[in-house]
């Protein structure tokens, strides 16, 4: 058997897929608005990702360090340090097997190679996604702690507005660029390629993953509805004492006019 590995990046927020067609050498074998699939060598393959998300098979240290020089001009917020996930891939097995962080192939034709690319990077990318829940998770739980400890909330409404965008923003990045509960459509017609899929899906814990990041996304989206109808209240209520105050000062302008 042969001894491969596969090492994902997530690194950066966003990958200009039609800038980096013009500087990766080697034959691209599959492409798309926001995919890039490289056979750069005969044993070497590239995937890339609009999202930031990068796999190389049979790649050296070096030659993955010069790739990300190459690239940098060509993506937005290059991660310094990186969200990283790896796989060993045995070629020419008598059948296909998975096990801890290693996986036996029969045969490693390109689109097998993809597919296995594909769900690892999707596992680098969820780690990268739930980095970003358990912080927004935190700075909420850090509002909620005062409103518990101190009975008031020490917002404005400027800073919750952007903290909304922030989790809408991301809800609506992994809405976007994860595939976890679709089959790729190479996978329709080919049994084997679709069993792969799926047992890669369960081994990487992809499924129960995305439901943990959704899940904490959900608990950030109610704290932050409580938030804004604090605020709407406190909002509120300041109104009615400036009306209140206006009315006073009214009816004493009054009284005062008449004697």
């Amino acid at each position: 058997m042969n001894r491969y590995q596969i090492v994902s990046y997530q690194a950066a927020d966003f990958f200009d897929i039609k800038g980096l067609r013009s500087v990766i050498p080697g034959e691209l074998l599959y492409k798309d608005a926001s995919e890039l699939f490289y056979q750069v060598k005969q044993d070497q393959f590239l995937y890339l990702f609009r999202h930031g998300a990068v796999s190389f098979f049979n790649y050296t240290p070096g030659e993955i360090s010069s790739f990300f020089e190459l690239v940098q001009p060509h993506c937005r917020n290059f991660f310094s340090a990186a969200f990283t996930d790896e796989l060993i891939v045995e070629t020419k097995a008598p059948e296909n097997k998975i096990s801890f962080n290693k996986i036996e192939i029969e045969n490693e034709n390109p689109e097998t190679l993809r597919m296995i690319m594909l769900n690892v990077s999707q596992s680098v990318t969820l780690d990268y996604y739930s980095d970003q829940t358990e912080n927004l998770l935190e700075e909420t739980n850090a509002y909620t702690q005062l409103l518990a400890t101190k009975g008031r909330l020490i917002i404005s409404g400027r800073k919750l507005k952007r903290f909304i965008g922030k989790t809408l923003l991301l809800k609506n990045r992994i809405a976007e660029n994860l595939y976890i509960f679709d089959s790729p459509p190479e996978t329709w017609e080919n049994e084997q390629l679709d069993k792969l899929h799926n047992d890669l899906k369960k081994s990487f814990d992809l499924q129960e993953r995305f439901r943990d990041v959704a899940g904490g996304l959900e608990i950030v989206k109610d704290n932050l509805e409580l938030f804004k109808d604090i605020l709407q209240y406190r909002t509120s209520l300041l109104l009615e004492w400036v009306v209140i105050i206006l009315i006073a000062v009214e009816v004493i302008n009054l009284f005062v006019g008449k004697t």
